[in-house]
């Protein structure tokens, strides 16, 4: 489903990543861990296409993301790549529907059907009653769980997630967890979300712990 070969990257004499090969399967929760600055966000954006490797290959659905043109990859990345960072990263003069709505618009999407969608979403993630409340009128939980279903709204082939519970209060990222796993389960969903959450790790299929640039540790459950 994805496949990373031989990616490096670095900034001037900085070398970030060392040559990583990753290969993630669909429907894989895959956790990665690792100390502040070993590489795992660099690995992320990569990933994510946020970014672009020095040098080595990217593979989505056998696509090859390296070969891609800007316009390309920006297409791509709408229509198959979900986010969820640690702050959430919602439009504030938004509500919930609205920011929810916002990439299946870009997209090119029914607005009636990704509206329905993205209602049906809220619902799931049992945030439906903030639909038409602004961020700044939710908890921090609440935020995730819609910044969640906006990244689904496109039915991605995989979500990313970047300290998705660094700035939650314990409950709150314990529910936000669970919710990451259930959505595992019903959609068959694939996540990548590097954390430093150990009860979040504990939760992957897979975990892997990335040290000055290279994959040094590999635990499968």
């Amino acid at each position: 489903m994805i496949k990373a070969v031989n990616i490096k990257k670095s900034f001037g004499e900085n070398h970030i990543l060392n040559g990583v090969n990753l290969e993630i399967k669909k429907g894989e929760l895959l956790a990665i861990i690792g100390a502040s600055g070993a590489g795992k966000t660099s690995l992320l954006q990569i990933l994510g296409t946020l970014d672009k490797p020095n040098d080595g290959e990217i593979y989505i659905n056998n696509k090859a993301i390296h070969s891609m043109k800007d316009k390309e990859i920006s297409k791509f990345r709408n229509s198959d790549i979900g986010f969820v960072f640690q702050f959430h990263h919602l439009l504030p003069e938004f509500t919930a529907l609205e920011n929810v709505v916002m990439p299946g618009l870009i997209l090119g999407s029914k607005t009636s059907e990704v509206k329905a969608k993205a209602i049906d979403l809220l619902r799931k993630l049992k945030v439906d009653h903030r639909s038409e409340h602004k961020p700044s009128e939710m908890s921090g939980g609440e935020q995730q769980r819609v910044a969640v279903a906006r990244a689904l709204i496109n039915t991605p082939s995989v979500i990313l997630a970047d300290e998705p519970s660094g700035n939650l209060d314990s409950n709150s990222a314990s529910d936000l967890h669970d919710l990451f796993v259930e959505l595992k389960k019903e959609f068959n969903q694939t996540f990548v979300i590097v954390t430093h959450n150990r009860e979040l790790a504990n939760l992957a299929d897979r975990v892997i712990e990335i040290a000055d640039g290279n994959i040094v540790a590999h635990e499968e459950k």
